[in-house]
């Protein structure tokens, strides 16, 4: 494959895998112009949509199966519907934690049952020893924490919606419906920046194929 032709396929993956988030914050703005309240319900829609078309793009025609593309799909589905069909927004509010957390805890599940499927996911990209692909997968757990962590303190003080007064940690604390929604490019960018710093570690561990295959020669 010409270096053009890798450059394309990248971009079109990264397309594929961040694409519905950039046709939510679109349609979220828009219809708030004219939509005003109902503009949450009709991103939401939105975004199922693209989210949909997105997966399917990915497994006929790329020809891959993104774990983490289709577990995002089949939630963002199902809160989206009950939230879309109760009119309830706060289903649409949680959708992001529930989200990070179901990541957070598979990735610790799997660690603790000795099946890291942080090395499922990734094993094709990097070829680490055991005790990166565990610190890897540690740190991202704990990542989506955070992530589920910022989105429970935004999503309990949006004043503008029917965020009830008991569910606020904070008194003072106070954000827009609007803020909320387009943090979501906020998020996207802290964790571009959270993966970039894990480089150091992933160079640092990283083995040439022969040292994998005499590490694996060893373990016999």
């Amino acid at each position: 494959m010409s270096q053009a032709e890798s450059t394309s396929s990248q971009t079109a993956r990264m397309l594929v895998d961040v694409g519905p988030v950039g046709v939510w914050i679109v349609v979220y703005n828009l219809a708030r112009a004219f939509a005003g309240d109902q503009a949450i319900y009709i991103g939401t829609g939105a975004y199922m949509i693209a989210a949909t078309i997105a997966l399917v793009y990915a497994i006929r025609i790329e020809k891959r199966f993104p774990p983490m593309l289709i577990f995002t799909t089949v939630i963002v589905l199902g809160m989206g519907t009950i939230g879309i069909l109760l009119q309830d927004p706060i289903f649409l509010y949680l959708k992001p934690t529930i989200i990070n957390l179901f990541f957070s805890y598979l990735i610790l599940i799997s660690v603790a049952l000795g099946q890291n499927v942080w090395k499922v996911f990734f094993g094709h990209v990097f070829n680490l020893p055991e005790a990166a692909w565990t610190m890897m997968a540690v740190r991202w757990a704990v990542w989506f924490q955070f992530l589920a962590l910022i989105n429970e303190v935004m999503w309990r003080h949006i004043n503008d919606s029917i965020v009830p007064e008991s569910a606020r940690w904070f008194a003072e604390f106070s954000i827009s419906e609007s803020f909320w929604a387009n943090a979501k490019l906020g998020v996207m960018a802290l964790s571009l920046v959270f993966a970039m710093l894990q480089m150091p570690l992933l160079m640092k561990y990283q083995r040439a194929e022969g040292e994998a295959d005499e590490a694996a020669d060893k373990a016999k």
